[in-house]
C-alpha cells in the first residue's frame, strides 16, 4: 500500500451553490491514523443551462435523466480539467460524489447524476463515484456518508455538523459513530432568500431583522421526522412535500420566515448535539446570525474553522472516501446509515 495520495474530490449539494472542486494530499501514519492538506480548492458557479438542468431534472422521462447523466459527467470533467491544469496538481484518481436527483431509500433506490465515465473520459483519469446505492441496496440510508471523515480526519472534535442544504451531525455514541440528517438547512434559508432577489441571505441580515412567528416554529418542531431514530436522512422530495408548504402561501414577510426557520434550525441541533466541540462547516457556517441561535441552543463549544476547511470539507472528506474506496477499505459504517454492515462502497471508472 502507498504511504500517499493526491485526489481531486469532487461535490455538489443539493442547494445548487455549484461544483465543489478540491485538490486534497493525504498522507497515512498508519493504525486508521491520516493527514490531510487541501492545496487548492475553488467552486465553479452552475452556468444557467447547468443550474436549470439540475433542478428540474427530477421532474424530466427517463430520456432526460440518462442525458443529464453524461452532460453533467462532461461538465465535472472539464472543469477539473481546467483546475488541474491552473493548479499544477497531478491527481492520481477523481472521487465523485455526483448531484442527487432521487434519495429513497425506504423505496430501495437512490439516484446521483454526473457520470463517473464521461468523468473519466474527459481527464483521462480513474474515477471513483456512485458511493451510496451499495448502501441502500444493503438496507441502509446510503446518507450520511462523511462521518467515516469525520472519525478519521477530524478526530479531535466531539462532533461535526455540516450546514447544507440539509444540516447533518455525526459524533461518537457507546464506542460506535453516530451520524444523521439533522433538519432542513440551507435548502429552505436559500428558498426564501430568494423572494428577495438574493442567491442567499449573507451573514443573516434578513433574518436577524425579522420577527419570530410561534405558530410556525411550532409546526415546524412538530415534523414526523424528528419522531425517527437514527439512522435517518432527509432527501429532497421529503423537504419538499413536508416542509415547503408550510413557508409558500403563508402571507408572512420573509424575513420573518428566515428568522423563524433560523430558530428552528438552532434547536433540533441543540436538541441531539453532544457537549464538547464541535466543528462547524458548509454554507451555512457563513450565517452568522445562524451560529449565533445554534450558540444560544446547544451545549457545544461551536467551532467554525478557517474558510477553506468551512467550504470544502465534503469535498475533502468525499476525496477521502475515493480513497479509501481505492485502497479496498470499508467506507461505510453500518452504526450511521443502518446498512447490514460496514463495507466499501463506490464504483471505479477507468480512462
Amino acid at each position: 500500500m502507498k504511504q500517499s495520495y493526491k485526489v481531486i474530490g469532487l461535490m455538489s449539494g443539493t442547494s445548487l451553490d455549484g461544483l465543489d472542486m478540491a485538490a486534497c494530499e493525504f498522507i497515512t501514519e498508519g493504525e486508521g491514523q491520516w493527514r490531510h492538506e487541501i492545496s487548492a480548492a475553488v467552486t465553479v458557479e452552475y452556468p444557467e443551462r447547468i443550474r436549470k438542468m439540475l433542478s428540474g431534472v427530477h421532474l424530466e422521462n427517463a430520456v432526460s435523466l440518462a442525458e443529464a447523466n453524461v452532460v453533467f459527467g462532461k461538465f465535472c470533467g472539464e472543469k477539473v480539467k481546467e483546475f488541474m491544469d491552473e493548479n499544477s496538481f497531478d491527481a492520481e484518481f477523481i472521487s465523485s460524489h455526483g448531484h442527487t436527483v432521487f434519495h429513497q431509500p425506504v423505496k430501495g433506490y437512490t439516484c446521483q447524476i454526473g457520470s463517473g465515465e464521461a468523468i473519466s473520459a474527459v481527464c483521462r483519469l480513474p474515477v471513483v463515484h456512485d458511493f451510496r446505492t451499495a448502501d441502500v441496496v444493503l438496507g441502509g440510508q446510503g446518507a450520511p456518508l462523511v462521518p467515516i471523515g469525520d472519525k478519521l480526519l477530524f478526530g479531535a472534535y466531539e462532533s461535526c455538523l455540516n450546514l447544507g442544504g440539509i444540516a447533518n451531525i455525526s459524533f461518537d455514541e457507546g464506542g460506535k459513530r453516530v451520524a444523521f440528517d439533522v433538519c432542513v438547512c440551507n435548502m429552505v434559508l436559500n428558498h426564501l432568500s430568494k423572494k428577495k432577489n438574493l442567491t442567499f441571505d449573507k451573514g443573516g441580515m434578513l433574518a436577524q431583522a425579522g420577527n419570530l412567528i410561534p405558530e410556525l416554529l411550532v409546526s415546524l418542531n412538530n415534523l414526523s421526522y424528528y419522531k425517527l431514530s437514527a439512522p435517518k436522512s432527509l432527501g429532497r422530495e421529503d423537504v419538499e412535500r413536508e416542509v415547503m408548504p408550510l413557508f409558500d402561501e403563508t402571507g408572512m414577510k420573509t424575513e420573518d420566515l428566515l428568522r423563524t426557520i433560523c430558530e428552528h434550525i438552532a434547536i433540533q441541533i441543540g436538541n441531539v448535539a453532544p457537549s464538547g466541540k464541535m466543528l462547524v462547516t458548509g454554507g451555512g457556517a457563513h450565517n452568522d446570525f445562524l451560529i449565533e441561535r445554534i450558540r444560544e441552543n446547544s451545549d457545544s463549544e461551536v467551532i467554525v474553522p478557517d474558510q477553506l476547511s468551512v467550504d470544502f470539507k465534503e469535498a475533502l472528506v468525499f476525496a477521502f472516501l475515493g480513497l479509501l474506496r481505492w485502497r479496498n477499505e470499508n467506507n461505510c459504517l453500518a452504526s450511521v446509515t443502518g446498512c447490514k454492515y460496514d463495507h466499501c462502497a463506490g464504483s471505479i471508472s477507468m480512462p
